[in-house]
């Protein structure tokens, strides 16, 4: 079996340098920021002339003060509440203390702070806190700072406040829909990889079912006939060479579905790749007649009704003919439900058994019914043929045939029946499977042939395996 390629590996990661801590980033901007602000507090404004550099000197509560603030918004991170708190307070205070007249150049801790805040919180944590410290900064400028009142170091002190908030604001925002993208993408890398295994689970139990049915069903033949050829091998050689060569057809039919099955695990561009059609009601009168050939007869009943006309045959040949037109999916399913079905009946059946095989088309539904009649008592408990459905405990619902009514179905040891309900269920049916009352077994697939699953039950063709009450025109 070829194993699939593997996909590119990761990318190699690019080379970056490395970060430094935020405590030492918000450090950093501390000292520049108190740099900046002593280098403020040391110009000398003139009213009509050039600022002069080291005109005057700070006064030691400034300089006490913007040293606190600056040492504060190392916090910024961690208390972003509280450090734009304490440098609203101490900006205040510079105001209240008189040394505003030249200018407040404090107001940038808080300009700072309230960034932080507006970028690390919720908008309203932002106007919260924001608006009291912007309105307090203000109006104290404008009755402590230059004159007059309305002077543009004044009204900054607003701007700048304002624009912190905004960019703030604006970072949180970013930030946000960066992380919702990154969440999508990872959901959506998931959501892939779910998909992928998930398929990839369908696709082996496809396959596991394909095998079973084809080497159940073949093997169970080439068996029987080996063990007939074996006891008439000295007394009747020509029933011995007959049986043989059924052994060599069944054999070879083996082979050939095992080669078309394996041949869907090639990958593309190999040679050799499977061009048959996957058997159908089409082929139906070659599975029956295999099965008769083996010692199991084998009667056919296929009906249609609703806007198709009634038809009936009892002609294998025309099973595909009555039922018209099928879904690819329905007719293979179809198939395999007649194929396995049967097998467990050759197999678990006994000797001088008979089957009976209905099918029934209605509207917007196939019904697919398999009865044995269990004439030799054959063993019930092997190989999936149990006396009951593959899900569990189940009622079979009376399909009619060798007996009627139903009896309550017990466990099931082996994979074909549970094959069987896993084909149904793939397509939105429905499967039975259980004893008869009066002996046998019997089996009953209704599958859906539109997308909107199964109609109402009086909407079908009736319970497969029913009296027939008429007969419809033959398809012949």
């Amino acid at each position: 079996m070829t194993t699939l390629a593997a996909g590119p590996g990761p990318a190699p990661a690019r080379s970056r340098l490395p970060r430094p801590h935020p405590l030492l980033l918000d450090a950093v901007l501390a000292v520049a920021l108190l740099v900046l602000i002593l280098f403020a507090l040391s110009v000398e404004h003139q009213p009509y002339g050039k600022p002069r550099f080291g005109g005057r000197e700070p006064g030691a509560l400034s300089v006490v003060l913007a040293v606190a603030a600056c040492a504060a918004l190392v916090l910024r991170r961690r208390a972003p509440a509280r450090v734009l708190t304490a440098t609203v307070v101490l900006s205040l205070l510079e105001l209240a203390a008189g040394a505003g007249e030249h200018g407040v150049p404090m107001a940038a801790t808080s300009a700072v702070a309230l960034y932080t805040l507006a970028s690390r919180t919720d908008r309203s944590t932002t106007l919260r806190f924001g608006l009291p410290a912007v309105v307090l900064l203000g109006a104290a400028a404008m009755l402590c700072g230059p004159r007059p009142w309305y002077g543009q170091q004044n009204l900054a002190v607003l701007a700048w406040m304002g624009m912190a908030a905004a960019a703030g604001d604006a970072m949180r925002s970013r930030r946000a829909v960066v992380d919702a993208i990154r969440e999508r993408a990872e959901r959506a890398e998931r959501t892939r990889e779910e998909e992928a295994r998930r398929r990839v689970a369908e696709e082996r139990m496809r396959i596991a079912r394909e095998l079973h049915d084809v080497v159940a069903h073949h093997i169970a033949l080439v068996n029987v006939q080996a063990g007939v050829a074996a006891h008439v091998m000295d007394s009747r050689p020509d029933q011995a060479r007959e049986a043989l060569a059924h052994v060599r057809e069944a054999s070879r039919s083996a082979l050939d579905e095992l080669r078309a099955t394996v041949g869907l695990l090639r990958q593309y561009g190999d040679p050799e790749a499977p061009t048959e059609p996957a058997p159908g009601l089409g082929v139906l009168d070659q599975l029956v007649e295999g099965f008769t050939r083996s010692g199991l007869p084998v009667e056919v009943e296929v009906s249609s009704d609703g806007s198709r006309g009634p038809w009936f045959s009892r002609r294998p040949d025309q099973a595909a003919e009555v039922a018209g037109d099928l879904p690819a999916a329905v007719d293979l399913t179809a198939y395999r439900v007649v194929q396995e079905a049967l097998t467990n009946a050759h197999k678990h059946a006994g000797e001088g058994a008979t089957a009976t095989v209905r099918i029934a088309r209605g509207e917007g539904v196939l019904e697919i019914g398999v009865v044995d009649d269990g004439g030799g008592g054959g063993p019930a408990g092997d190989g999936g043929a149990a006396t009951g459905s593959s899900g569990g405990t189940e009622a079979a619902g009376g399909l009619g045939g060798a007996g009627t009514g139903g009896d309550s179905a017990g466990p099931v040891g082996g994979h074909g029946l549970l094959g069987m309900r896993e084909r149904v269920a793939a397509l939105g049916g429905a499967c039975e499977a259980g004893p008869c009352r009066g002996g046998g077994f019997r089996v009953r697939v209704r599958l859906p042939l539109t997308a909107g699953g199964l109609p109402a039950a009086g909407d079908g063709p009736g319970r497969v395996g029913a009296p027939e009450r008429r007969r419809p025109r033959s398809a012949s």
